[in-house]
């Protein structure tokens, strides 16, 4: 098992390097200039030093090399005088080439550390996708489970109605749907997520859970259909299977056929869900952040292209694909830890 992640670890090098490098090369080629938005009355010579200072000016291939060098955090002293010797380096102040010292990628649109950014957004998506995937998890896996043991049962035909809708009702109409229902006629719940607000005793952690409630419930029936349905396919194709007759011929109770033999066989492709689904979470969700005002990853990822921050925008999106790759690898070694007949090595 070691040997196989290890050797999974390395060749996932090249393939980050190689998505990295498509995801660069198709920013470049998007529409748009960050000097858009500089007002009509900058004289032209103002704007090209503007863009030669935001590294514009140089092919794209050392653009890319620079950009990759900085989100490495490589500090060697040598590769510091190759940066900075002749040319401003991409995404910085012409003044201001390392950041207290340090190599950093430097966002376009705040001028400031582009990790510094994401670190101080991922509090407010993990809080808020994070807890709505939990939740989902804990609810769409016990039904599932009772829907395929009770196929076509009066609770299968409603979990099959409510994934329906799950699957069917975008979440830039559900939200705005609960924010009429709960806060404009009930009053019951702020229609906007208070990023500000700090939790210092009961009262305060009542208001968190309230602002809470209606981001969480958009995403988790979003994700709640998704797995329940998943779910229940995996737990009826293996219900039929010579496995499960012959179990219960030698007299295993029912709860440990279905809960044991039945469902460690199931999980399998249900883990391969989690596991590609869990890199959302860091992610955030672009569609609900905005229309409850989170503060998080995905908003941050929304705003940066509107834009053009391209730093922003490329960083972003090659966390998003090492997290894939990285959670693809622990679903690879859950499946020999679920069924004993895989091996690795």
């Amino acid at each position: 098992m070691l040997t196989y992640a290890t050797r999974r670890l390395i060749l996932s090098i090249p393939t980050l390097l190689f998505i990295s490098f498509v995801i660069f090369m198709l920013l470049q080629l998007a529409p748009g200039d960050p000097m858009a938005q500089v007002p009509l009355t900058v004289p032209p010579e103002v704007k090209q030093k503007m863009r030669e200072a935001l590294g514009l000016g140089e092919p794209p291939l050392v653009q890319y090399w620079k950009w990759l060098v900085q989100v490495l955090w490589l500090e060697p002293q040598v590769m510091i005088d190759w940066l900075t010797n002749d040319t401003f380096l991409f995404g910085w102040l012409p003044d201001t080439n390392l950041y207290n010292g340090e190599l950093r990628v430097i966002s376009w649109q705040t001028r400031s550390p582009v990790m510094d950014i994401i670190l101080q957004r991922i509090p407010q998506t993990l809080m808020v996708v994070g807890i709505a995937y939990i939740v989902a998890i804990l609810i769409a896996l016990p039904i599932g489970i009772y829907s395929a043991y009770r196929q076509y049962s009066v609770f299968d035909q409603a979990g099959t109605f409510v994934t329906m809708i799950g699957f069917s009702i975008p979440p830039f109409f559900t939200g705005p749907l609960l924010i009429v229902i709960f806060s404009v006629q009930m009053g019951w719940l702020p229609s906007i997520y208070d990023t500000t607000h700090v939790v210092n005793d009961w009262e305060s952690f009542k208001v968190q859970l309230q602002q809470m409630i209606m981001p969480v419930m958009v995403l988790a029936l979003q994700i709640t259909a998704q797995l329940s349905r998943y779910m229940r396919a995996s737990m009826l194709d293996n219900l039929n299977q010579d496995y499960v007759r012959t179990a219960r011929a030698k007299g295993l109770s029912e709860k440990i056929v279905v809960l044991v033999h039945v469902l460690r066989n199931s999980m399998i492709p249900v883990v391969t869900v989690i596991a590609l689904g869990l890199p959302a979470i860091f992610g955030g969700a672009i569609i609900t952040e905005n229309v409850f005002k989170v503060n998080g990853i995905g908003q941050l990822l929304i705003t940066a292209l509107f834009a053009n921050d391209l730093p922003m925008v490329m960083t972003l999106t090659f966390i998003f694909a090492v997290l894939i790759v990285l959670f693809n690898l622990i679903a690879d070694v859950l499946y020999g830890l679920l069924d004993p007949r895989i091996r690795y090595d």
